[in-house]
């Protein structure tokens, strides 16, 4: 079955491609990850994927990967879902209701992966092109019956030692209407170093000091698109694997999310779409060098739904893409997954998102009785 996976694979994303795929090694089937980062393309289908890897030359940093599979991405009670409750579901390991952040579809909190990292001694760190507060995001350290509370979302921030965290929203941590708490003098005064992009780029804060927990804001309230200068992605996604495999010798849980390629979908952006695509890209070719050069990280890439019902049209070539979308909203297609290093062969094959999950679990060898 793998050696048909990596055949279908090879015809996919290498027959058409205009380059000769370059496979990243496989792992030795027995070995498990000390790290795993898990890289989800919000909104991110296989038409997302097919129009980026035509639009650039050398092809995508995606076509490496050497274990490929299929998700099924429904939610508790839709067929499609939204991404709280597809990030719960690779969050938790439950369907849940579509606007539930780490919650169950009987509205109770659920242990995330994030979570129980942080209690056996991992490093943790996420970022997003999105507010940190966003429903992806949001559903690896939160737990809030709907995703729009974005202050008390925040306020979850102080409740888990996640080392390292990197979005927007900034203005939920300061100019907050419910509490008037300043969040980031009170991350500060834990220990944080807090930076923001009205202060400074992320550059300038190079190279982050491993003794201290890093926060940095990319906007007040909601990044910028790469087509309006937004370039931090790729830059975040190789601090952050060097800066946790620094704070912890026990390993760490990354996860890393290219939000705007569901926003570009959501407004039939297509030229936006496409860049967002290649933006993400660039940011799985950081990580991708980070676990080559490691040898102990797992790389997971996927998508919490497909957005927009993209589709590539009869007349278009490789210079020229003639893309339609079908929908300002997501679709209940499968989306795929693709996977690197120690434990990547447990990724082929069709499943449910929920799985995810139990495979970071299992590989992280965490106890079965939930830690406390």
């Amino acid at each position: 079955m793998k050696q048909l996976a990596l055949l279908l694979t090879a015809f996919v994303f290498g027959f058409q491609s205009n380059r000769t795929v370059e496979w990243a090694p496989v792992p030795e089937p027995a070995k498990t990850p000390k790290n795993i980062i898990l890289m989800i393309g919000d909104g991110m289908g296989l038409a997302q994927i097919t129009a980026g890897m035509y639009a650039q030359k050398e092809g995508l940093t995606l076509e490496r990967f050497p274990a490929t599979g299929l998700i099924k991405t429904h939610s508790a009670k839709h067929l499609i879902t939204d991404s709280a409750a597809g990030a719960t579901a690779f969050a938790c390991g439950c369907k849940t209701y579509n606007g539930a952040i780490g919650m169950t579809a009987q509205k109770k909190p659920c242990y995330t992966i994030l979570e129980e990292a942080e209690a056996f001694g991992l490093a943790t760190g996420m970022v997003t092109t999105s507010s940190i507060t966003h429903a992806t995001p949001a559903s690896f350290i939160a737990h809030a019956r709907d995703r729009t509370y974005m202050e008390e979302i925040a306020a979850y921030f102080l409740k888990t030692d996640i080392d390292l965290f990197i979005g927007g929203g900034m203005r939920y941590f300061v100019a907050r209407a419910t509490d008037k708490r300043n969040l980031s003098q009170e991350l500060i005064d834990k220990g944080y170093a807090v930076g923001d992009i009205l202060q400074q780029p992320l550059a300038q804060y190079t190279p982050l000091d491993p003794k201290r927990p890093f926060a940095w804001f990319s906007a007040v309230k909601e990044p910028e698109s790469v087509e309006k200068g937004r370039d931090y992605l790729p830059l975040a996604s190789r601090l952050a694997p060097e800066f946790l495999a620094r704070r912890s010798d026990k390993g760490f849980f990354l996860m890393i999310e290219g939000a705007q390629i569901d926003w570009a979908c959501h407004g039939n952006k297509d030229t936006m779409a496409v860049q967002e695509m290649l933006d993400f890209d660039k940011a799985i070719g950081e990580v991708l060098r980070f676990a080559e050069q490691d040898g102990n990280t797992l790389v997971i890439v996927t998508a919490d739904h497909e957005t927009g019902g993209m589709a590539l049209l009869r007349g278009s070539d490789k210079q020229s893409l003639k893309i339609k979308f079908t929908t300002d909203y997501h679709t209940a297609a499968l989306v795929p997954v693709f996977a690197f290093g120690p434990g990547a062969e447990q990724f082929n094959g069709l499943y449910d998102n929920t799985d995810i999950y139990f495979k970071m679990r299992a590989l992280f060898h965490f106890p079965a009785t939930e830690a406390k």
